[in-house]
């Protein structure tokens, strides 16, 4: 069995390590493990996508349309961008914390984010949302693990969240910090998501 998880945000957000800490989870648990990234103009704000691919026997790091188990989305605009992945059935958990694109903001474009959550809700089985504002202030800087927090609790991931946890605390930097942030993602889904 292959599980496919796509993790889409923009630059800065933190999309990038969210996918290694997936993956250095799964291999910490004996599974097989591809990772790809796709970065439009990342450190000026432009799109990121992880593709993590966990298993036995897994060969390709890109997963094809349709495949995700779940799609963890930093920005609900980047999740609108990469619904054509999530499997039927799959997870969705979206922060609902818009940031507009460098071009709209410069053209003056509406980011109308209430139409892109209406469409989101309509496009995946119990979506989780996550109140951006919220998480920034409880988690500043790490609410990318606060996300993973709230999908591990999911049950997004073939491994439980203690694999997330034992990764999350080899950490060079901000260790403590991000266990505590991944630990309230956990809670947040157990209090309002169940």
């Amino acid at each position: 069995m292959t599980y496919n998880y796509l993790i889409a945000g923009v630059g800065g957000q933190g999309t990038v390590l969210a996918s290694r800490l997936i993956a250095a989870a799964a291999m910490k648990r004996g599974y097989n493990v591809r990772t790809a990234e796709t970065i439009g103009m990342a450190q000026r704000g432009g799109s990121v996508v992880s593709h993590i691919r966990i298993g036995t026997n897994v060969h390709s790091p890109l997963m094809p349309l349709g495949s995700a188990h779940a799609l963890i989305a930093f920005e609900p605009a980047e999740a609108a961008r990469c619904m054509t992945y999530l499997a039927p059935g799959g997870r969705l958990v979206v922060c609902d914390s818009a940031i507009k694109p460098v071009a709209g903001a410069l053209s003056g474009d509406i980011y109308d984010v209430g139409n892109i959550i209406e469409y989101l809700k309509n496009q995946a089985p119990g979506p989780v949302f996550i109140c951006g504002r919220a998480f920034k202030d409880r988690c500043g800087r790490t609410l990318n693990v606060a996300l993973l927090g709230v999908a591990a609790q999911s049950g997004a991931f073939p491994f439980g969240a203690e694999a997330l946890v034992e990764t999350i605390a080899e950490m060079p930097r901000y260790g403590e910090q991000n266990i505590q942030s991944f630990e309230y993602g956990r809670r947040t889904y157990d209090e309002n998501c169940k």
